[in-house]
């Protein structure tokens, strides 16, 4: 097949907006193809990349499209989005179809369409991904068909949906749970009622202290300011001192006493005098 791409910009599709039902009224005036002209256009895009022949065979089932989005609108999404969603979905469809198959594009095209739509549902129906795994995912457009009655799924009807679905009870109870929540505003404007707006996530929800940017700011800025004084007051004392004080406190593999008691052979008693007194004038050097 050519690696022509079918793109909207390459076939100039018609794009609905504000005026839908322009926009239907106009879909459903496009022919449909015979089965003869569908497989002449596809073998022409697959030998030639000729994009005019996909242009013609993605308008001839935008009519399929429009009626695929129509089923989702229950999630509470613009219908022009849904349709231009699955149109997406069936560009990719005409873009990989086989007229040899012996099938049919609108066949063919149904699974491209729904798996488009649904990737724009899942993106866009919380302001939080309520479906993340595959199993959740499945759930999310098979759940509320499967419930029996309305109101929260006994025991029974879990393990049932379970089973039907080849997921876990668990999951289920988790998606169902996600489902009957609804979003919220973290810090919405206030209503004048302090004791409803002390309800808002923003009032009890609280970030990690290395999370906030004045915290974090503070705590770059005093370490930035310390190790400049320890710099500085390390700089002030003689030489034994500093080398002491670095191999003790400053280096990755500390020395022992006894390793700088026989580097400048004296006692590791003297050492550890020399290290008192060293830090004693180091502290007073970073008042």
């Amino acid at each position: 097949m050519s690696n022509a791409l079918v793109t909207t910009s390459a076939i100039a599709l018609p794009v609905p907006g504000e005026q839908l039902d322009s926009y239907l009224a106009a879909v459903n005036r496009i022919p449909m193809l015979t089965a003869e002209r569908e497989r002449e256009l596809a073998i022409r895009l697959r030998d030639h990349g000729d994009l005019e022949a996909a242009r013609e065979m993605v308008l001839s089932h935008l009519r399929f499209v429009v009626k695929i989005a129509r089923g989702y609108q229950g999630y509470g999404l613009p219908l022009a989005d849904l349709i231009q969603e699955g149109g997406i979905g069936l560009m990719k469809a005409v873009r990989r179809f086989d007229p040899d198959v012996g099938v049919r594009l609108v066949s063919f095209a149904v699974h491209w369409i729904r798996a488009e739509i649904h990737e724009y549902v899942l993106r866009n129906w919380r302001i939080v991904k309520v479906a993340t795994t595959k199993a959740q995912r499945k759930l999310f457009f098979n759940l509320r068909s499967a419930k029996k009655r309305l109101g929260w799924l006994n025991r029974e009807e879990v393990e049932s949906v379970a089973e039907d679905l080849g997921v876990s009870p668990d999951t289920v109870l988790e998606m169902e749970s996600r489902l009957s929540g609804q979003d919220i505003a973290f810090d919405p404007v206030d209503s004048g009622d302090d004791e409803e707006g002390n309800w808002t996530p923003a009032a009890y929800l609280t970030a990690p202290v290395d999370q906030d940017p004045a915290s974090t700011l503070e705590a770059v800025d005093w370490e930035q300011q310390s190790n400049r004084q320890l710099a500085n007051a390390l700089a002030q004392l003689d030489e034994r001192a500093r080398t002491i004080l670095e191999q003790r406190w400053l280096s990755e593999d500390k020395a022992t006493l006894q390793e700088l008691a026989n580097r400048y052979g004296v006692s590791a008693e003297r050492i550890r005098q020399l290290e008192k007194n060293a830090i004693r004038k180091l502290k007073s050097l970073m008042v």
